[in-house]
């Protein structure tokens, strides 16, 4: 188990804590601008202790599935225990090596996780592999790159020099990652990224 896997697991049991309400409310109101329906399959990478399970299953109904992903095992292990249902599984992977086959989700999501990944790019290739056509990649930090920069400067540790790419370099992970057509909203508590598999 590497530093950064080792720290995630460390604070697994108090890392959702620091979610308000108002932060579950705006994240509830981005989902819904995505409008979700019944039956599709989702796949968010870098889960945690299951956020975003209960906004997604509300959405995908019974007849959609949701898989999160978390590198750490007692955080995959914690958000498994959490969430209990037959629509919901949890894999510990890596979020640049997928175990999923090609198109298997209609879209991809990753919530707070995104700025820790340390392969970035060969996680949008990945993100782009295992969506079908017409699939979606979603990016959402309740922070600009700024703030959260200066965040995880404070938190030092295996975090310290966690950051999300400017639009140039998200630009171009984005095409390496064969999605043509994506989008960033970036605001000083925003930070939307959409990549979209046509």
């Amino acid at each position: 188990m590497d530093e950064k896997q080792k720290y995630f697991d460390s604070i697994g049991d108090d890392w959702d804590k620091d979610l308000t309400a108002e932060d579950l409310e705006r994240l509830s109101h981005i989902i819904d601008t995505f409008h979700l329906s019944e039956g599709l399959k989702v796949c968010d990478l870098g889960c945690g202790t299951g956020v975003l399970f209960d906004i997604l299953r509300r959405r995908v109904g019974q007849s959609g599935y949701i898989v999160g992903v978390d590198f750490a095992p007692r955080v995959a292990h914690k958000a498994a225990r959490n969430f209990p249902f037959h629509n919901i599984g949890v894999v510990e992977a890596e979020a640049s090596a997928l175990p999923f086959g090609h198109g298997a989700f209609d879209l991809v999501v990753s919530f707070a996780a995104f700025a820790h990944f340390s392969r970035k790019g060969e996680t949008i290739h990945e993100a782009y592999r295992i969506l079908r056509p017409g699939g979606r990649m979603v990016i959402i930090h309740l922070a600009g790159r700024a703030e959260l920069a200066r965040e995880h400067h404070m938190a030092g540790g295996p975090i310290d020099h966690d950051e999300l790419p400017d639009s140039a370099r998200l630009e171009e992970m984005f095409h390496r990652g064969n999605f043509m057509r994506h989008s960033l909203t970036e605001t000083d508590t925003l930070y939307l990224a959409v990549g979209h598999k046509d």
